[in-house]
């Protein structure tokens, strides 16, 4: 299936590892051309030349504070000098950390909102304008399965990710006239270095090991595992691409059924 994806201009967010990662993999061998940015300027360009001996794609790497304004307006100027208006935007950052309410701070809450909600606002921002112009572009915004079903521990996440939920229902809306898609995609129990670090905390928290803890995990899932990085980078690839062409305003879960939910 051609997904119409060679040559477009995708700038991923968070891209040095984890889902970041898999998703600008997943796009360059689609053909796109990538724009990879992450805080590390090591990490990131180790990122990008590992994808470029793997696809053979165009790919600009820069270290990114998306928390910092000037920041992602730099890097998307660069981006535009280099390869022209950015027609996929996929917005990451790293989650914040896991805390019952009364162990968190006015400062923790602050460092939320700027990390997950102020960094998308400041991507779409910087994007959104060259794509209503051209009639074309792509907005994927990537969350948490906190979204669908908040997760005990994660008050943090649990709030600030559904802000992002709602900023991109709105703007799907505001932007479905000019054939902008904007997408909201949530991932479960995904085997990350971030899922290994969360997994530590919680089991010092429960004076259990980490083992323990994944297994309390996919015992709840009905496909019985953890997801691969591949798997969800394949569902937000095909929600960039031409034939996701009547989607938009979703809040789609890849949790291998996790969510109770209907919706």
């Amino acid at each position: 299936m051609d997904l119409g994806l060679k040559d477009r201009v995708a700038l991923v967010a968070a891209s040095s590892q984890g889902l970041g990662k898999a998703v600008a993999r997943g796009l360059a061998k689609e053909g796109a051309r990538l724009a990879l940015c992450s805080r590390h300027a090591d990490a990131v360009e180790a990122a990008a030349e590992e994808i470029r001996r793997e696809t053979g794609a165009q790919a600009l790497a820069a270290a990114v504070d998306v928390t910092r304004e000037e920041q992602v307006r730099e890097f998307v100027r660069r981006v535009n000098e280099r390869f022209g208006p950015v027609d996929i935007c996929v917005t990451n950052a790293g989650g914040p950390p896991a805390k019952p309410f009364e162990a968190t701070t006015v400062e923790d809450w602050r460092r939320a909102i700027d990390l997950n909600l102020m960094s998308t606002l400041f991507l779409t921002r910087e994007v959104l304008p060259a794509m209503k112009a051209q009639k074309w572009g792509r907005l994927v915004t990537i969350t948490s399965l906190t979204v669908k079903q908040p997760i005990e521990g994660l008050i943090l996440s649990n709030s600030v990710r559904a802000a992002v939920a709602g900023l991109v229902k709105s703007l799907s809306n505001e932007y479905a006239p000019f054939n902008v898609l904007v997408n909201n995609v949530c991932p479960g129990y995904t085997a990350t270095d971030r899922l290994g670090e969360l997994s530590s905390t919680l089991a010092k928290s429960a004076g259990v090991s980490p083992a323990e803890i994944e297994k309390r995990w996919t015992s709840q899932i009905p496909l019985g595992r953890l997801a691969r990085p591949g798997e969800f980078a394949d569902a937000v690839v095909f929600l960039c691409s031409d034939r996701a062409s009547y989607i938009t305003g979703q809040s789609i879960a890849i949790d291998g059924g996790f969510a109770k939910g209907l919706m």
